[in-house]
């Protein structure tokens, strides 16, 4: 078959493919995001066409004026490779959270492998299962992101007919990063935990997705699943079990079930919550006693996919802002121009604004004006701002509600767990100020990568623990609470 050469600019990497390679298959890759899953809508895959010809249809270059973008770019959802081209990205960075927290074990012998499969990464680490220490670690993105950077775009993606190949693709490469901790350290493998969001378990799994995709989102699937490396077309050996842990309900998933084991909530006499601002954002609130749990819709503004400059934390994303003299300074990855805004910067950003009253209590731009430009370049919307409330309401309200599912205050709450890599950089004053956390500062804790600490844990846990801990957790569906819309919209006011 005839091949052609992608260059890649200022990467300096050559990509080889056949002829006819629809550009999706290979620039995922390399930082380019399909938050829309490749209809062509959000404009985040656009490439510069530097050199060589990519042909454009009728609708891709409707596509390209709807965006208004010129002639020398193109979409690459809607591009595949006919010769040889370059092409000018950006040098994208991710900001993967590993982890390296030390918890509680019973020395076992032997290795084992710990895998966080996330909607946007995957994080996979080696363990020496006799000290619990870290050997290695293998991170990469979610190769799926090319069907959508959100769950529902992935879910809609295996109905349509791709289930089979977003099987493939998590299995190939979560294979394929074990294979890599192996050439590291050549050692015996005895056990593979595996934890993840429901939607990840069903497509890893095998099991039918659309249950997910409807009210009342029931699914008969959430129960623990192990694989042999036959099973799953992997070329290595592993002694024990192949575990992929299993979900609390059809929006919580075994990674909210390793984050309650790592924060050891279900421990506690006191009331606790977990809060994972991850791209399913989901609630844990409670005590030895019970947990009750449930997931929000705050997901995609915080990841970047509804907002107009949104991206992930790459490079040239703003992380952070700062007030200085009452000018906002922007910390931006890489140290590079900044070309959009990450959810911690989203967080800053109009908590900032708020203090210097240029956004009012109902989020409406002071000025009167349809953007406010926050540094040279990078501006919100109206909708950006609006967008935000959605996101910071769901996360208040869905504590409220979860707090009166158990008969209990918000101010009961004696600890704040905040996960994931979002919640690792965010500022925790600013979560305050912009109401979604309406308690102390001093309450707030930021735990990283919970679900990867659980996923070790369970490699040393038997399936008592398991148990216990699903025993006594409820998952509820927020949106069906008598007062959830009231206490919504409220919440959504600054």
């Amino acid at each position: 078959m005839k091949k052609h050469n992608i260059h890649l600019q200022p990467l300096g990497k050559t990509l080889t493919v056949n002829d006819q390679t629809p550009l999706i298959d290979v620039l995922h890759e390399y930082g380019i995001e399909f938050p829309c899953g490749g209809k062509g809508t959000c404009g985040k895959c656009k490439v510069k066409l530097v050199a060589g010809e990519i042909e454009t249809t009728d609708i891709h270059r409707q596509k390209l004026a709807l965006l208004g973008l010129g002639a020398e770019w193109r979409l690459a959802c809607y591009s595949t490779c006919t010769s040889d081209i370059t092409l000018e990205i950006d040098q994208y960075n991710h900001l993967i959270l590993a982890d390296e927290s030390e918890f509680e074990y019973s020395p076992q012998r032997g290795f084992g492998v710990a895998v966080d499969l996330g909607t946007t990464t995957l994080v996979a680490q080696l363990i020496d299962l006799a000290t619990a220490k870290v050997l290695a670690v293998e991170t990469m993105l979610n190769p799926q992101v090319k069907f959508g950077a959100d769950l529902i775009s992935r879910i809609q993606a295996c109905i349509d007919g791709n289930e089979h190949e977003l099987k493939r693709l998590i299995r190939f490469n979560i294979g394929t990063m074990i294979e890599l901790l192996l050439v590291k350290h050549n050692v015996p493998l005895h056990k593979i935990a595996i934890v993840g969001n429901t939607a990840m378990h069903h497509i890893f799994s095998g099991f039918d997705v659309s249950p997910l995709s409807q009210y009342p989102f029931d699914t008969p699937h959430l129960h623990a699943i192990t694989f042999t490396t036959s099973e799953l077309d992997w070329n290595f050996e592993v002694v024990g079990d192949i575990t992929f842990f299993p979900s609390i309900g059809s929006f919580v998933g075994s990674d909210i079930l390793a984050g309650i084991a790592a924060t050891g909530m279900h421990k506690n006499d006191t009331y606790c919550a977990l809060i994972d601002l991850g791209t399913n954002g989901e609630i844990v609130v409670g005590n030895k006693n019970q947990l009750i749990c449930a997931s929000t819709a705050a997901g995609p503004a915080f990841e970047g996919t509804n907002i107009s400059m949104g991206m992930r934390a790459t490079t040239g994303a703003v992380s952070s802002f700062k007030l200085v003299e009452n000018k906002l300074i922007a910390n931006v990855i890489g140290n590079v121009s900044a070309k959009g805004i990450c959810g911690s910067a989203l967080v800053d950003a109009i908590a900032l604004l708020r203090k210097q009253d240029l956004l009012g209590i109902f989020g409406e731009i002071n000025s009167g004006e349809s953007t406010i430009e926050l540094i040279k370049g990078i501006s919100l919307t109206q909708k950006d701002i609006n967008e935000f409330q959605l996101a910071k309401a769901a996360i208040a309200a869905g504590l409220e509600i979860l707090c009166q599912s158990l008969k209990i205050q918000l101010a009961d709450i004696q600890s704040i767990y905040i996960a994931g890599g979002f919640g690792n950089y965010i500022n925790s004053s600013h979560l305050v100020e912009t109401g979604m956390i309406e308690l102390p500062v001093t309450k707030i804790h930021k735990m990283g990568n919970t679900a990867l600490i659980g996923a070790k844990m369970f490699l040393f846990q038997d399936a008592n623990t398991i148990d216990e801990i699903r025993s006594k957790t409820i998952h509820i569906n927020l949106e069906s609470h008598p007062n959830f819309q009231d206490i919504y919209v409220d919440k959504m006011l600054f």
